[in-house]
């Protein structure tokens, strides 16, 4: 019999103790001393870890499941050598894909700067927006995962050019018309939109930084749906001053949230959202279920899916 210990709240496993009526699951405590006889095979845990997480993991645990798409503030090095660590890696990239192609649409379509209300006096004229399109045009995915692949098909789908980067460069392109480059400066070079879309790792923190932003055509249009760390925000201040950047669509930034009174608020040409891109009907349940998926496969002793790599945290 499995026994899975778990951190998040008992009234969100309902589902998953419907559905596995031979497992156990044990709550415990995030904080505090956890019960002496709480032991077990699996561990449940949160995208961020619990103060009780370290004293879980020496409780018979083989394998670690976090609800999160991504372990950037996992505490990867805690889990043991001989312990698998997964994630709930893709569960949110639909949603994500959607928010990204609506903010490429408005950043085209000047939305919602193009939209009017009855002012004083009626203009004298219509028609004269001078709008863009994405059809034709080029969009640079940096991290072509789950929810890169995701963005590009909608992307193709306009009619657009897509360039991407990927963890590995020796793998073929996902998917027919994604053109897979060798660096993000070449992926970038001559990019209307630049969608960042890869995990923060050791490797990414501050990949867009001053020497890649030196690469953008002027007026080009930034959107990051990843983590607010794989930015160099002074310089991408720099490059949004100069003209380089015409705007920057970001749902992450660093740290979370802002302070009171930091210029990504006031800024005019950034439209700042509170990480909600991931955010879809069910999208909590969607994270389960990767969980769940994988509970099916550790019960019959087939290979999980969604494993981490430590030394990548990814």
């Amino acid at each position: 019999m499995v026994t899975v210990l778990h951190h998040p709240r008992p009234d969100a496993m309902a589902s998953l103790r419907a559905q596995f009526p031979d497992v156990v699951f044990v709550p415990i405590p995030t904080t505090g001393e956890l019960p002496p006889d709480a032991k077990g095979d699996v561990l449940l845990s949160t995208a961020i870890g619990a103060d009780t997480l370290v004293a879980a993991l020496d409780r018979g645990v083989r394998w670690v499941h976090t609800i999160g798409t991504g372990v950037d503030r996992f505490p990867v090095e805690d889990v043991h050598d001989d312990q698998v660590l997964t994630c709930s890696r893709g569960a949110s990239a639909i949603p994500i894909a959607e928010w990204t192609l609506a903010m490429m649409l408005a950043f085209e379509k000047r939305l919602p700067e193009t939209w009017i209300t009855a002012p004083p006096v009626p203009p004298n004229r219509w028609h004269q927006a001078g709008l863009g399109g994405l059809h034709g045009s080029t969009v640079a995915i940096l991290g072509l995962g789950s929810i890169g692949v995701e963005v590009a098909k909608r992307s193709l789908s306009f009619g657009m050019r897509v360039r991407a980067i990927r963890r590995r460069a020796d793998a073929p392109s996902p998917l027919p018309g994604v053109e897979l480059v060798d660096s993000a400066a070449e992926a970038v070079t001559g990019a209307r939109h630049i969608v960042i879309a890869a995990p923060l790792t050791p490797a990414t923190r501050h990949l867009v930084g001053h020497e890649l932003l030196r690469r953008l055509t002027p007026g080009a249009h930034i959107v990051n749906i990843a983590r607010g760390g794989i930015v160099d925000q002074d310089a991408l201040r720099v490059a949004l001053d100069d003209g380089t950047v015409a705007c920057a669509s970001l749902d992450t930034v660093d740290p979370e949230p802002l302070p009171a009174g930091h210029w990504l608020y006031s800024h005019p040409q950034v439209r700042l959202s509170p990480h909600v891109s991931w955010s879809q009907p069910m999208s909590m349940e969607l994270l389960y279920e990767m969980f769940a998926a994988n509970l099916t496969r550790y019960v019959a002793g087939e290979p999980l899916e969604g494993i981490v790599d430590r030394a990548e945290r990814y």
